[in-house]
Formats: C-alpha cells, structure tokens, sequence
C-alpha cells in the first residue's frame, strides 16, 4: 500500500502563497561596466533575440527535482520559481571610464565583433553614468567620468539621486558589483554600527570605500545588493544592520569562476575519499583589466583573502589533522597583458593515499573570465529579486543559500561559510523547494525499498 504524501509545512505553504509576483520592469544597476557587465548585458540581449543560449545559467538552464525520483517532477528552475522574465529586465550602471557599452564590449575584448555588430544598437543605446571613484582604493586605474562631491556623504547621495530616477523607469531594482578590486580593508570602528557609518560618511572616513557607498545607497532604497569581488564592502555589522532594517537582501563575495571553481569541485572529492593533501600551489595568468589592477598588490590581498579561505574550510583540518594539517597553499595571480580575458589557472596537487604514498595532481584551466562570470550575475540578479519578494527571505539579511556564486560567500556571524559547490547546490535547490511549499530532498532513499 503506497504512503501518502507528507503534508506540506504550514509555513512554506504560506510562503509560496505570498511571494509579490514578478510583475513590470526590474531595473538592474551596476557600479562598473567593464568586461563582466558588457558580457553579462550583450549575452542577455543575445538571448531574447534567439542569438544565443543561456549556457553557463542555473536558473535558466537548470532543472530541479520535485518529491521522489520516481515522480519524474522535475521542471526548469525558471519554470517552477516565480523569477523575473529575461524580456523584463532593464539595464543601467556607472563606469568611470565613459562612452557606450559598444564601446566598452569592444575595449574588453571578450565577445567578436560580429556578435556584437548584431546587438550594436542595444549595446550604443545604453551609457554609463559617472562614477564614484578614489584611486586610492583601486591603485592601477585612472578615472575620467567620475562624480566629484564635498565628501562621502555628498557622493553617496548622488547615487541615490540616480537610483531615484531609475525608479522612474522601472518597477523592482537590484545592484550588482562588477567594479574592480579594491585595496584590502579590515574591519574598523566605523564598520560596527549604521550609526558610526553614517558618521563617517560626513567626515569622510578612509575605511568606507566606494563600493561600500554604492551598497549604503542601495540599501538606503531597499534595494537588494550583491557583491561580484572580493572587497569587504557588506561584509560590515553597519550594512548587515540597514540590509535588515529595509528589508533588502544582501549577498556576495566575488564570483566564484576559474581556478576556485575547480578547487570546491575536488576539494570535496579528495576529503569524501579521505586522501591526504600536502600541498596546492595556484597560479594565474590574466591580461584584462582585472589582472592590471591585481597588480598591485594592495588589490592582490584582498583578492589573494578571497581564493585561500576556499580549502581550509572544506578540509577542516582541526578534525582531519592527519589528512590536512601541514597543507602548504599558495596563490599566485599574474598580469600578462597578451593574454587578455582569457585566463589560465595553473594548480600542482600534491596528495597523499594508503600508508601515506604520494600522488599528484596538475590542472590547467584555459578559461574564459567574463564568460565564466556572466551568467552568475544573471542567476544572482533573478535569484537576489526573488528573495526581496519573499516574505520568509527579505528580512535575513545576507542570502546564504546563494553561497553557490562565491569564492568567499557570506554567512551568519559565528557560522563558518559553505564552500564544498555540492553543498552550495543542494541548499540552493532546497531553499527554493523551501519557499515554494515542497518537500525538501535529503537523498535518503530508504523509502524506495521498504515494503
């Protein structure tokens, strides 16, 4: 005799019932519309006119499992979440280097020409707005369209001047980081409290960087934020504070594209077999404007923070002290200017099996930066505007259950991040089962043999 299904949590029920649909225009505003911006828009257009396929999309492409496999329930992501059209979707940012998006997709140098003569008229019909720029946080570039203003303040309320004439044009907002890396920050007084930061916006504290005014400001809308570097940006008790107290999501840090990629794929294939490691030398060569700013090395630690957390905690060598204790990680990033946006990642293995015998592993990845990247915005753009219409989300602050973007995703205080991509996917996946009223998926199984 078959069992019936378990009845739905009252509350995820709820939830699936009061998410606000996604009706209108969703007005999508980026700080920096350089090579992963063009990618990401020109790509997009691409794919409403029938040019291209979302490749490289989760919530495009990607299906979800509903109940048990033997329900054969398993529809598009886009099909079962309620997620933004992509013909809904409205883009706009600042950049401090001017000129249309036609020109900057030709200066990055990632899409042919001939793809982009097809989309020429889009790509030219859209210009960046000055930006908020100090070269003292991004030491490799020189801004020529930049806003000028009596102080932090002054410059972060021009933001939301131009947040608020978007509003004009669309329904729903999201900002997405896709500026450079800044200098590396650590957390200081001014950090702690909205109060504190607000404080320091006057007086024109040196630890608020522009990424940080550009995340205030949205915040300050209720606009959710995600962040595509590795900069401390939301990483901030004051912009945990306002993201909560507007109800307005926030998420990051930097996307998680090449080389850690590859790392939260076999990192966990090593620790599941329980094969020792001893040493992961990394090392990248990249010539687009990404790899001239991480040449400076400023730029470098805070990029360098981002990669290296990735195997400590995977490994967890405090309960595996015999596999990982002594791991020697290193990375190494590289400006190589012929080589442009396409990135190769080098890794050396060194790992060890039974009675300890050594083994190596090498890996090198010719990649695409850009095009690694682009659709990971796009999933955080849909997925970021689903939670800010999501009763049980919007009010959490940072979106863990995104950690699948990361190289160095955000979590609660106190709570060690996910980076094992596996994990990352299954809590995505069950989040949004989650929130539309299904059952979770534990993978146990045992009911498929019981009588």
């Amino acid at each position: 005799m078959s069992t019936p299904p378990a009845a739905k949590p009252a509350s995820a029920a709820q939830d699936a019932a009061t998410i606000k649909p996604a009706t209108g225009k969703l007005g999508v505003m980026i700080p920096g519309m350089g090579a992963v911006a063009t990618t990401l828009i020109a790509g997009v257009e691409a794919v409403r006119r029938g040019l291209a396929k979302p490749i490289g999309s989760v919530s495009q492409m990607g299906h979800i499992r509903l109940g048990k496999r033997t329900d054969n329930r398993s529809p598009l992501i886009k099909d079962f979440a309620p997620i933004a059209d992509l013909n809904d979707i409205v883009f706009t940012g600042w950049d401090i280097f001017g000129g249309n998006l036609y020109d900057a997709a030709k200066t990055a140098q990632v899409l042919d020409r001939d793809q982009l003569e097809q989309i020429r008229p889009f790509l030219e019909s859209i210009e960046p707005m000055p930006a908020v720029f100090d070269q003292h946080y991004v030491k490799r570039l020189t801004g020529k369209k930049i806003k000028t203003g009596k102080n932090k303040c002054d410059l972060a309320n021009q933001i939301r001047n131009d947040i608020a004439e978007f509003k004009t044009k669309t329904d729903r907002q999201i900002m997405i980081w896709c500026g450079s890396t800044e200098i590396f920050l650590e957390h200081t007084a001014v950090h702690q409290t909205l109060e504190a930061f607000e404080k320091g916006l006057v007086e024109d504290d040196p630890n608020i960087s522009p990424s940080m005014l550009y995340a205030w400001a949205a915040l300050k809308e209720g606009i959710p934020f995600a962040n595509g570097a590795p900069n401390l940006t939301v990483d901030i008790p004051a912009l945990n504070e306002l993201s909560r107290k507007m109800n307005a999501p926030i998420c990051g840090k930097d996307f998680k594209t090449g080389q850690t990629f590859i790392k939260t794929v076999l990192a966990p294939a090593f620790k599941t077999r329980m094969l020792g490691v001893s040493g992961w030398y990394s090392t990248n060569i990249l010539g687009n404007r990404d790899g001239e700013v991480l040449d400076d090395p400023e730029s470098f630690k805070t990029k360098e923070e981002s990669k290296l957390g990735v195997l400590d905690v995977i490994f967890q060598p405090e309960l595996y002290p015999d596999l990982y204790k002594d791991l020697y990680h290193k990375v190494r990033i590289n400006y190589y200017p012929p080589r442009g946006d396409n990135k190769e990642g080098w890794d050396n293995i060194d790992i060890f099996g039974w009675l300890g015998y050594p083994m190596q592993l090498k890996v090198d990845f010719l990649c695409r930066d850009s095009i690694l990247a682009a659709p990971l915005a796009l999933d955080l753009i849909l997925f970021m505007d689903l939670a800010a219409r999501t009763p049980s989300l919007r009010g959490l602050g940072i979106q863990e259950w995104l950690s699948f973007y990361f190289k160095a995703p955000d979590s609660a205080p106190g709570v060690y991040p996910e980076h094992d991509l596996f994990i990352q996917s299954m809590k995505l996946k069950n989040t949004l089962r989650h929130i539309m009223g299904e059952d979770l998926i534990t993978h146990l199984g045992l009911d498929y043999y019981g009588e």
